[in-house]
C-alpha cells in the first residue's frame, strides 16, 4: 500500500526524470512504442511499494537501477513466449509483392481478403484494438481510455486477435 509521502516521491522522480526514463527504455526496446508506456508503469508502482525511502541516497540512481531490473525481467520473459506472427506485417509484405502470373496475384489478394473478413470473426472488441494499435498507432494506455478499458485487458484482446490472425495465416499455408 502505498503513502502519501512515497505518492509524492514518485510524482517528483516522473516530473524530474520522466523523459529521461522513457528515453533510456525507448533505447533499448525493440518494440519501444508499445512496451515504453508498460515498462514505465511498472517501474514506478515498484517505487511506491518502496517502505523506507530515507534509505535511497540516489533517488535517479535508483530509479534506473529499478529500470534495468525491470528491463531484464521483460527481456526474460519476451524470450520464453513464442513470438506471434503480426497478420498486418505479412499483409504489407504480399502487397509489395507483384506476382509474374496473375492467377499467383489473385491468390494473394484473396488470402488478403480472408484474413481480413477472419478478423470480423473474433470479437468485436479484440478486432478494433487491433485496428487501433496497428493502423492508428495508438498506445495500449491509449486504447484502453478510448474504450474504458484497463491496460492490461487491452493487452490480452491484442494478443488473442494476434493469435487468431496467427493461426488463420498458417492454416492458409
Amino acid at each position: 500500500m502505498s503513502t502519501p509521502l512515497s505518492r509524492a516521491f514518485v510524482t517528483d522522480m516522473e516530473q524530474a526524470h520522466g523523459r529521461a526514463l522513457r528515453r533510456f527504455l525507448a533505447s533499448r526496446l525493440k518494440n519501444a512504442n508499445a512496451d515504453v508506456p508498460d515498462l514505465v508503469q511498472e517501474i514506478f508502482l515498484r517505487l511506491l511499494r518502496i517502505k523506507d525511502l530515507e534509505a535511497i541516497r540516489s533517488p535517479q540512481a535508483y530509479l534506473f537501477t529499478v529500470a534495468s531490473h525491470v528491463l531484464r525481467e521483460h527481456a526474460l520473459k519476451a524470450s520464453v513466449r513464442p513470438d506471434l506472427m503480426d497478420p498486418l506485417d505479412v499483409a504489407s509484405q504480399y502487397q509489395g509483392v507483384t506476382a509474374a502470373d496473375p492467377a499467383d496475384e489473385l491468390d494473394v489478394q484473396q488470402r488478403l481478403e480472408k484474413v481480413g473478413q477472419d478478423l470480423t470473426k473474433i470479437s468485436p472488441r479484440a478486432s478494433a484494438i487491433l485496428i487501433m494499435y496497428r493502423c492508428e498507432g495508438m498506445t495500449l494506455m491509449e486504447i484502453g481510455e478510448q474504450l474504458g478499458v484497463s491496460h492490461s485487458t487491452v493487452r490480452k484482446y491484442l494478443a488473442r486477435a494476434m493469435a487468431y490472425c496467427d493461426e488463420r495465416l498458417e492454416e492458409m499455408e
